[in-house]
């Protein structure tokens, strides 16, 4: 998750807190600028929202094309990155209504960001093997422009504008669900970057999670973090190919659940594989939804096998006709 390539197109690809291991950088609450006053811009409400959808599309385009420019002389390994230069919100609001979340699904682990342990300010850190299993709750903070564009510890960029967050031990990448205890919102994220590495503090979201969650004007929040796995992936069914025909199909996943099986075909669709269908099918374990890609030439098989494994996917040839 190389990434997976599932982020909107913008005209910049933007940065994070950290780069490769063991660079991490750490956004304070105490460092980022204060609130606007109640004459300034407050975080939109829906009758504040702009009324089109492509003004809303632009407003967005917009926010998230600021970049600061970052000096990496700033930077000593094992320490933080420009800690005298105050992080902060963007200039303007986003419409989270534009933004998806990212869908959980297995991926490989990143060829840097997991080593373990890894020292911070001194500190070693270690990894965890899994993401399974893992829940804890503490404070949430995030962190916005001063790291907008810098590589992450998974070797990515980081993009504000995209539902990401940084972890101190969990696998990188990994999949969680945040959420808030005071209101009971929640927004998953992928995490893909190391921190932060604050006394109590567990997760440090990207501004677009933290603004899903209402807290890009706090700062912090008491949180719930939780390992999710929304892809509840069956052994694929192998059909032996017929030397008869040219016309193929491949299996990019069976789920027991409609809704993941719809989640992985506009997965697919994201990448440019615009012929995957889901079929339904009964077995002895019940109802399944199986996500299919075809009919392919020999060709295309070759080809979409290739973008389905750069994506972190896999699609197995399940017959011919």
């Amino acid at each position: 998750m190389t990434a997976l390539k599932f982020a909107p197109l913008l005209a910049l690809m933007l940065a994070a807190c950290s780069s490769a291991p063991p660079r991490p950088e750490v956004s304070s609450p105490a460092l980022l600028q204060p609130p606007p006053q109640p004459s300034q811009a407050q975080t939109p409400t829906v009758s504040s929202l702009p009324e089109s959808s492509g003004e809303a599309e632009r407003n967005n385009a917009r926010v998230c094309r600021q970049v600061m420019q970052h000096d990496e002389r700033n930077y000593t390994k094992g320490g933080l990155y420009a800690p005298g230069i105050a992080d902060a919100h963007p200039d303007g609001e986003l419409d989270i209504r534009l933004l998806k979340e990212p869908v959980p699904r297995a991926e490989p682990k990143s060829r840097v960001g997991n080593r373990s342990p890894y020292k911070v300010l001194g500190r070693n850190y270690y990894v965890r093997d899994s993401a399974e299993g893992y829940k804890e709750r503490g404070i949430a903070s995030w962190y916005g422009t001063k790291f907008h564009g810098r590589t992450t510890s998974s070797g990515e960029i980081y993009d504000m504008c995209q539902f990401s967050a940084a972890h101190k031990s969990l696998p990188i990448p990994s999949f969680v669900r945040v959420t808030r205890l005071d209101t009971g919102q929640s927004v998953i994220v992928r995490v893909n970057d190391r921190g932060p590495f604050h006394e109590g503090r567990i997760i440090d979201l990207s501004f677009a999670a933290a603004t899903k969650l209402g807290i890009n004007r706090l700062g912090t929040a008491k949180v719930e973090v939780e390992a999710v796995s929304n892809l509840e992936d069956l052994p694929p069914v192998l059909v032996t190919k017929t030397p008869e025909s040219d016309k193929h199909y491949l299996q990019a996943g069976s789920f027991a659940s409609e809704d993941n099986a719809k989640a992985l075909k506009d997965l697919l669709r994201d990448i440019s594989i615009d012929t995957a269908f889901i079929q339904k099918a009964r077995t002895e374990q019940g109802s399944v939804w199986r996500v299919r890609i075809g009919p392919l030439n020999s060709l295309e098989i070759e080809r979409i096998q290739q973008l389905l494994q750069e994506n972190g996917l896999q699609g197995v040839r399940v017959g011919a006709e």
